[in-house]
């Protein structure tokens, strides 16, 4: 079926939407779609919900969303993780209303319905009305299944899912690399920032596999930082690539001295980071430790996408969770070291605000860009986006995985040949 053809059918479904070189607009603002991604997409993958870091401490908690399905990730008496369906089973009022923090049980504040950490109905108000009509034992938050691979924490709705691993499958080594910017120590997240644009989550989806857009859209970033900086970014003519890892996922390796932080830790410290390194020093750190803290402090030369709502990208999480056709709301996670000095996590902390953080450069110049994106989709009643670039220069890497430049969109066709394929179900 040619894509004129597709385009003019009205009962064409949203998989026949995907072809192998563009995908048609009307994915960025169909509604019956996009109710549609929320169940055989959202509804029957792995979703990333949370970070170890964040629910640490018996008794933390951290809300999120798997789709438009609001979920508790808490951590209880017996230090065991959960997750949890936040929806009183009475009357299904939310019994936690927090992003984040630390409670000794959860209470409707409807009725009073109270619940332990783990989801156990614990106490409801006059129980006697109750009585030989209801069990608490069977009246306990609805808990889903979730696994957990170097510390990120995926749930499902879908009970006859893969393992994670088998899903991660390829991205499992570039997450491995990733964590490495702990500079030895586990790594924990430092803090989130929450904001939404208005558009459609995909557009975010392909951004974190777009090197193209960098030198254009980050103009303003670029400007801002000394020489040595600039060149770390002029990778568009480099040796990097991107990489489809199966399942939907893919890295896009932009700066490939970082590609594993382990290496190259007897290389001159940087003049940008003298300073850095000094103070390390001061805290008492070796020559070792300063060597590895400096090489790990900007975080890895990579993007690692995971589909449908999380990446690894390059020194923070990046988290989409879809809200309605044309809009979005992202969490930024900066992430650091657990128990590492106090020097690195700050200086972590300034380097996440000056590109990722509310006031830094990256994200408002990315929100635009995705915001122009979302307007200009609706413009015409026919019209397809395109993600053919690198195409007929593609080689096959390492690991027997099909691979592209660095500029090519090899990420975004492997995350919609998984959307695509989800979408048949």
């Amino acid at each position: 079926m040619s894509a004129d053809v597709i385009a003019k059918s009205t009962k064409t479904s949203a998989a026949d939407l995907v072809l192998e070189d563009r995908v048609h607009k009307s994915l960025y603002s169909d509604p019956e779609i996009f109710e549609e991604e929320l169940d055989k997409v959202f509804n029957n993958t792995w979703v990333w919900v949370a970070h170890e870091s964040e629910v640490a401490e018996v008794g933390s908690y951290k809300t999120a969303k798997i789709g438009r399905h609001p979920v508790i990730i808490s951590r209880d008496r017996k230090k065991n993780i959960h997750v949890l369906l936040n929806r009183c089973r009475h009357r299904g009022a939310t019994v936690c209303e927090g992003n984040h923090g630390k409670t000794k049980a959860f209470t409707c504040p409807y009725h009073g319905w109270g619940y332990s950490l783990d989801g156990e109905l614990r106490a409801l108000p006059k129980p006697e009305e109750y009585e030989g009509i209801l069990d608490k034992s069977k009246y306990s938050l609805h808990s889903l299944r979730f696994e957990t691979y170097q510390g990120m924490i995926f749930a499902t709705f879908k009970d006859d899912i893969e393992p994670l691993e088998d899903f991660l499958g390829g991205a499992k080594k570039w997450i491995d690399l990733f964590m490495k910017q702990g500079a030895g120590y586990p790594v924990q997240a430092l803090g989130t920032h929450r904001f939404r644009f208005p558009g459609n989550w995909k557009i975010q989806l392909e951004n974190t596999t777009d090197a193209y857009h960098f030198p254009i859209v980050h103009k303003s970033f670029i400007s801002s930082v000394d020489e040595a900086t600039q060149e770390v970014f002029d990778f568009l003519d480099g040796e990097g690539f991107v990489e489809d890892l199966g399942n939907g996922h893919s890295v896009m390796l932009m700066i490939p001295e970082l590609r594993d932080l382990d290496k190259g830790l007897d290389d001159p410290i940087p003049d940008r980071f003298k300073e850095f390194a000094e103070s390390l020093k001061k805290e008492g750190c070796s020559d070792e430790e300063i060597k590895r803290m400096v090489k790990a402090v900007g975080g890895c030369g990579f993007n690692l996408n995971l589909f449908p709502n999380i990446a690894c990208s390059m020194a923070f999480f990046r988290n989409l969770v879809p809200i309605g056709p044309a809009e979005t709301e992202i969490h930024h996670i900066a992430i650091g070291g657990q128990g590492a000095p106090a020097a690195y996590n700050q200086e972590r902390m300034r380097l996440h605000e000056h590109f990722q953080g509310p006031m830094g450069f990256g994200t408002p110049d990315d929100g635009e860009a995705w915001e122009r994106v979302q307007a200009g989709s609706m413009a015409g009643t026919d019209g397809w986006i395109m993600v053919n670039r690198g195409m007929s220069k593609l080689r096959t890497s390492e690991d027997g995985n099909v691979q592209g430049a660095v500029c090519s969109e090899t990420g975004m066709r492997a995350a919609y040949q998984q959307y695509k394929k989800q979408m048949s179900i």
